[in-house]
């Protein structure tokens, strides 16, 4: 009950970013570009005439994006989520696989038109690119093996400097991990599944990493890992564009719309609830 109260959570506040959403910048303008209709005055959503729009995934991080292991396609929230704004702004998301790793700037160099990764906002990168509005409010926690009897905190872990900590290299929870405990005690891992390969073989101590993914790995492997500790933050998750992208104000308006009608809630139900069934040992077949 626990993990399905707490995605249950993640679900209703997805909705809720949408609904507030603007707190960033590059949201603000009100160009829709070549191709595109104004509908400030209509209440219609833009029509992007068909455009194609480019979408960098990583196809490495459940529940956002993976390769189906029956259909051999992509798929996650960030497919079923473009394949909605696309429907709502007439246009065709074309999803490239990119390792995350540079992805955010390759986007920035416009070698993508968006990126779709579980993102996290914040200022930093708004230096490099546009975000949406947040689309999702997400903690990040301490990833244990199970019965772990050393540790159930940061200062516990702060104070026993022989303790190793995992996590994905590039990204917030790296950071995050750097902050709390020196980039000294830090091992980071291309992926996440290696990492937490890791934590299972005694590699390292505790993975820093996002709620909605740990509970993934949680779920999985119930006899081996567990998440403990409070929240050590809690961040919005965005889609990144190219500074200047026309496509930032027609994102925003469908993300909108598809929180007003229900389709972000049916997403977060199907990704973020114990409805999502597909593992990391699904994937490696």
């Amino acid at each position: 009950m626990r993990r399905i109260a707490a995605l249950m959570t993640i679900a209703t506040l997805s909705v809720g970013l949408v609904a507030c959403g603007g707190d960033d910048d590059s949201t603000t303008s009100k160009t829709t570009g070549a191709g595109t209709a104004t509908s400030a005055d209509t209440g219609a959503l833009p029509d992007l005439a068909g455009r194609e729009v480019t979408v960098a995934v990583e196809n490495a991080y459940l529940p956002f994006n993976y390769i189906d292991p029956k259909s051999g396609e992509g798929a996650g929230w960030d497919y079923d989520a473009w394949n909605a704004i696309c429907e709502n702004l007439n246009c065709v998301p074309k999803f490239k696989e990119a390792a995350w790793e540079g992805m955010i700037q390759a986007v920035a160099d416009g070698q993508f038109d968006a990126a779709a990764d579980g993102i996290t906002i914040t200022d930093e990168r708004k230096q490099q690119v546009d975000f949406s509005d947040g689309y999702i409010q997400i903690e990040q926690r301490l990833l244990v093996r199970k019965g772990e009897d050393r540790f159930s905190s940061v200062d516990e872990i702060k104070a026993d400097p022989s303790l190793k900590i995992g996590t994905q290299t590039g990204t917030t929870n790296f950071d995050k991990a750097v902050e709390l405990f020196g980039e000294g005690r830090i091992t980071a891992f291309e992926q996440f599944p290696f990492a937490v390969e890791a934590l299972i073989n005694k590699d390292v101590d505790v993975v820093i990493m996002d709620e909605t993914a740990g509970l993934g790995y949680v779920g999985a492997n119930g006899d081996k890992l567990d998440l403990v500790g409070d929240s050590l933050s809690s961040d919005a998750l965005g889609f990144i564009f190219p500074k200047g992208s026309d496509l930032v104000d027609p994102v925003n308006q469908a993300l909108a719309a598809m929180r007003a009608d229900g389709t972000l809630d049916t997403l977060a139900e199907n990704y973020f609830t114990d409805k999502f069934t597909v593992t990391e040992e699904d994937l490696a077949g």
